[in-house]
């Protein structure tokens, strides 16, 4: 679980040209926010959506609707960083009345929230080097990738989307 802050701004791909080239932009002040729960077997994500902030409140309506999709007889173990509003009393406690298992990732390490992977991605089929006429046109564009995208590009999200993690048994460390 994590969240993803899209700013409706200017995202260049490569540009490369003899003239000097403008380009219109929006100002960047507006901002969608997406709190999302990868299942990192399907890669099917439940989001909470806002134009406002991502606070405690909404990560509780995210657990809430993780576990009326799951139901109690699946178990549900999910990751998320250490955020504030993810780590505090209120969200704990709405897991452990849930029956949800909060696992808390190290400081410092998006490379093991599958999630972060899935973020890049939709930047990458959203934001890159496309232009929205408008913020509408934006949302609507993030919201097909995160409702569609894992039937539509299921290939690809597979090799993105691996369980490959790094592990370093046996250690031996040197003093320098």
């Amino acid at each position: 679980m994590d969240a993803a802050h899209f700013i409706y701004t200017v995202y260049l791909g490569f540009l490369w040209c003899f003239e000097r080239v403008f380009l219109r932009s929006p100002s960047g002040r507006q901002r969608f926010n997406v709190l999302g729960c990868l299942n990192a077997a399907t890669h099917q994500v439940h989001t909470i959506t806002n134009e406002g902030y991502i606070n405690a409140q909404s990560v509780c309506e995210l657990l809430q609707k993780v576990a009326a999709f799951y139901g109690p007889a699946i178990p549900v173990t999910i990751f998320l960083d250490n955020a504030k509003y993810q780590h505090c009393d209120l969200v704990c406690a709405q897991a452990r009345m849930l029956g949800i298992e909060l696992e808390f990732l190290p400081s410092y390490s998006p490379n093991l929230n599958l999630i972060e992977r899935y973020w890049k991605w939709v930047k990458k089929q959203c934001l890159y080097s496309r232009c929205h006429v408008d913020f509408a046109a934006m949302k609507a564009a993030i919201l097909t990738a995160l409702t569609h995208g894992h039937r539509r590009n299921k290939k690809e999200l597979a090799t993105l989307l691996t369980w490959n993690f790094q592990s370093f048994t046996n250690v031996t460390i040197l003093p320098a």
